[in-house]
């Protein structure tokens, strides 16, 4: 009987490949373990068995797979299914899923190597100089990388290179696989078996009193191991004694001690944390947890409307312990990296080393680890807190999922595919286990909203402050009336610039959000009107002061600012507009001895960089720290006294049908670092329209008018909640092909959908990286089948491909698109 796999190759094709095995791979092949299988002409791909059987391909031979990779399968079936609703849902690939879902390390590539030909019979003279220095070198070596032999002949192209010398019959080419993770193993010392005796140790001692340094690092080894039972790290050992490697090493020579290595993870939470009580709740806070606790009973996933500083995350430190005590996982989903540097310490002070940390600032070899440690379910990954990509990891045992501030756009991946919600996808995978999931947030999503008050979800709240802390006093200042009267300093309004000079003097902390990085938007030359632009990107460059550069915030573009205008050769050249730098420059001016910080994307691009901005302002070593919206999510400041929002504007007058959400979402957020102790905060909203009604509802923290008043809106222009939205970007680099192809599509898609299609359309940017864009956007009524329009999509879709000068258009989808 033939045997036969079907294989998920991380690439973006549609359908599962099939490999044949032999009966002895079947017996030991299981769904979720990993492969190597040749693809093409010359191609190994790491592929993920996803079922073996015995029915072979029709419309190809099935290729013998190269080897197998794994003794135990790295994914499990919970996984499977979950991977595949999201690449039906999302409109993506099951290969693009699996890409995006493991740490880069299981994916092993494989590696071109250029071996000497055993059968050729070489000329020298026949060679050219680059094909005799690769000949020469191979005569000294077995095999070479192809980077190597670009440094040997020294150029970067070096393809020609090769293909005269295969033609020559001079070199083999052959793919070989290497493994990208590699374990962390610390280096141990012992005392050598002989030594062990109390004889044998006093001649020893005896012996060494001739060398004093080897002498005292065996008495120090004494030392530490009367301390502590644990292990000694040689590098304990060298600070002890005092002594350099070499006397160690010499020791180590003499067989006198003996080393060892242990396998270490790279993350690992030493401390002695775990010891912690949990906080006992308020009367809110309990009331909450039994609503919630009724919404779990009801197998419904729970909302939690809880006001900024109301104590949410005690309720779900309490949650977290019941899971645990249950013998099972719980994850913990965060918007923002810079959110999980607070969160971490205050879990760890309550579940000590059972917290685990996965997100992208994470390397590759770090995330390899918590992906061992939840797969075999350690204590040390019980609680697992991470971003979006978290929701990959190979839960077996999963009791309780935890969305916090649920509302953030930053839980939907953008590129590359799969373009998911994490939201939305948690709660399918809560369901997939069957396990507990409670959504929180101080300004709920419209949709989620909707759901608790339906029915759907269930619904709890916490109306009031932990401690009965007053909600932030907020003022709205008109930019318009100060600007009239010449009371501005900058960009900031007198009553901001008071308030700050005031709270310095107490010597409280203060926020100040600008929602634009660099310097400034915009440079301009005054004389002719000229703002340079991105030569890849339809868009203007920001100024950069701290660098001297103009850069494009889409493609990474850079330039020097220019002396002069390079339309007209005018020096006249201004800024317009402001962002963190700017505001970041004033301060220093204004207040010249406060110790004034920024926190954005530039200011924390390292592993760390959250982590030493976030600490220092909590150990109030930083006055006054500026930010864009990193600084707005969950973060727990006890002396910030005020918040000052440089321009509310920028947040409202955006072109997408929740900006008005999104305002009052983010400024309430904002807000909400100011006055979580006994003092009540102060927030000062700067805008040229204070009247605003978000404003207005926002200073009120009218979270129930906002709501009635979007859903109202979004209802009369069919917007979700009440409908979906497909998204589709049609990209090209040739702008002549892409308004065809896009226009063709559209058509196709009005034959079918009637009237809910709009477009096609250029976004806002409709150049980025040299490539055009144009969207197309798919309205879905409730009354309609979701899935029955992704299927017309996709049938459409085969026919655009069918024609030629279209095929090479990309399309994108993005399904509930935010």
């Amino acid at each position: 009987m033939e045997y036969f796999i079907d294989v998920v190759l991380p690439i973006p094709l549609e359908k599962l490949f099939t490999y044949s095995i032999t009966q002895a791979e079947g017996e030991n092949l299981k769904p979720g373990m990993r492969v190597a299988v040749p693809f093409g002409k010359s191609k190994i791909y790491t592929g993920l068995v996803h079922r073996v059987h015995n029915e072979p391909p029709q419309a190809y031979e099935a290729k013998e797979i190269d080897r197998i990779l794994d003794e135990h399968p790295i994914v499990n079936p919970f996984q499977l299914k979950h991977w595949q609703w999201i690449a039906e849902y999302y409109m993506c690939t099951f290969g693009e899923v699996f890409r995006s879902a493991v740490p880069s390390a299981f994916l092993l590539e494989s590696e071109t190597l250029i071996l000497l030909s055993t059968e050729a019979v070489i000329e020298e003279s026949a060679l050219e100089d680059d094909e005799f220095l690769v000949f020469e070198a191979l005569q000294h070596q077995s095999s070479l990388k192809v980077h190597e032999v670009s440094s040997i002949v020294d150029r970067k192209n070096i393809l020609p290179v090769l293909n005269r010398l295969i033609e020559k019959n001079v070199i083999l080419l052959k793919e070989e696989i290497y493994e990208q993770y590699k374990p962390k193993l610390v280096k141990y010392v012992q005392l050598g078996k002989e030594y062990l005796s109390e004889e044998k140790l006093e001649a020893l001692l005896t012996d060494l009193s001739r060398a004093p340094k080897q002498s005292q690092v065996v008495l120090a080894l004494f030392q530490l191991q009367a301390v502590s039972q644990k292990p000694i790290k040689v590098t304990e050992l060298e600070q002890e004694s005092g002594a350099s490697k070499a006397v160690i090493k010499a020791l180590v020579d003499k067989q006198i001690l003996e080393e060892y290595y242990i396998r270490r993870d790279r993350v690992d939470y030493e401390g002695d944390g775990g010891d912690e009580e949990v906080k006992s709740l308020n009367e809110y806070q309990e009331k909450a947890l039994s609503d919630i606790h009724k919404g779990f009973e009801n197998k419904k996933p729970v909302l939690l409307h809880g006001v900024t500083s109301s104590g949410k995350t005690e309720v779900y430190v309490q949650l977290i312990e019941d899971c645990i005590n249950k013998g099972k996982q719980a994850l913990y989903l965060l918007p923002e990296i810079a959110l999980t540097t607070q969160l971490i310490g205050r879990l760890q002070e309550y579940f000590g080393e059972k917290v685990s940390v996965y997100h992208s600032k994470y390397n590759v070899q770090e995330r390899v680890e918590v992906w061992n440690n939840v797969l075999h379910q350690k204590s040390k990954a019980q609680v697992v807190i991470g971003a979006r990509s978290s929701l990959f990891l190979p839960f077996s045992k999963l009791g309780l999922i935890i969305i916090d501030e649920e509302h953030e756009g930053s839980f939907k991946q953008f590129d590359p595919a799969p373009r998911y919600h994490a939201r939305d996808a948690a709660i399918v995978l809560g369901n997939l286990h069957g396990s507990q999931v409670l959504l929180g947030s101080a300004t709920p999503s419209i949709e989620s909203y909707l759901n608790a008050k339906t029915g759907k979800y269930g619904f709890a709240e916490i109306k009031r402050r932990f401690g009965n802390v007053l909600m932030p006093e907020i003022e709205l200042v008109d930019l318009k009336e100060q600007s009239r009267k010449k009371l501005m300093k900058g960009h900031f309004s007198e009553r901001l610039f008071l308030k700050i000079e005031e709270a310095l003097k107490e010597g409280e902390q203060i926020i100040l959000f600008q929602n634009r990085r660099g310097y400034a938007p915009i440079v301009e030359c005054t004389t002719c009107g000229v703002s340079p632009q991105c030569p890849n990107c339809d868009v203007s460059l920001t100024y950069h002061q701290y660098k001297k550069q103009l850069r494009c915030h889409y493609c990474g573009y850079h330039t020097a600012l220019p002396e002069s205008c390079q339309a007209c050769g005018s020096p006249t050249l201004d800024t317009k507009g402001f962002g963190t730098e700017q505001v970041e420059k004033e301060l220093e001016t204004l207040f010249p001895d406060a110790k004034t910080w920024r926190m954005d994307l530039d200011t924390t691009r390292g592993k760390h960089g959250y982590e030493k901005i976030i600490t220092a302002f909590e150990q109030q070593e930083i006055d006054i720290l500026v930010g864009t919206q990193m600084l707005t999510k969950g973060l727990d400041f006890r002396n910030v006294s005020l918040v000052g929002i440089m321009n509310a504007d920028s947040l409202l007058n955006f072109p997408d049908y929740r900006a008005h959400e999104r305002c009052f979402q983010l400024l309430t957020q904002v807000a909400g670092r100011a006055g979580r102790t006994q003092k009540r905060g102060k927030v000062i909203v700067q805008s040229y329209n204070p009247y605003h009604q978000i404003l207005t509802q926002m200073s009120t923290n009218d979270y129930e008018g906002m709501f009635k008043e979007q859903l109202y809106e979004r209802e009369q222009y069919k917007y979700p909640p009440k409908n979906r939205i497909i998204k589709i970007t049609f990209k090209h680099k040739d702008y002549n092909r892409l308004n065809e192809a896009a226009e063709w599509f559209a058509k196709g898609l009005r034959n079918s959908l009637a009237g809910n299609v709009l477009g096609p359309e250029y976004p806002p940017v409709a150049r980025i990286r040299n490539q055009y864009l144009k969207n197309v956007l798919v309205k879905i009524p409730k009354s309609t089948s979701v899935g029955g329009v992704k299927k017309g999509i996709r049938r459409l879709e085969k026919s655009f491909n069918a024609i030629a000068p279209y095929r090479s258009v990309r399309i994108i989808y993005n399904v509930d698109h935010v």
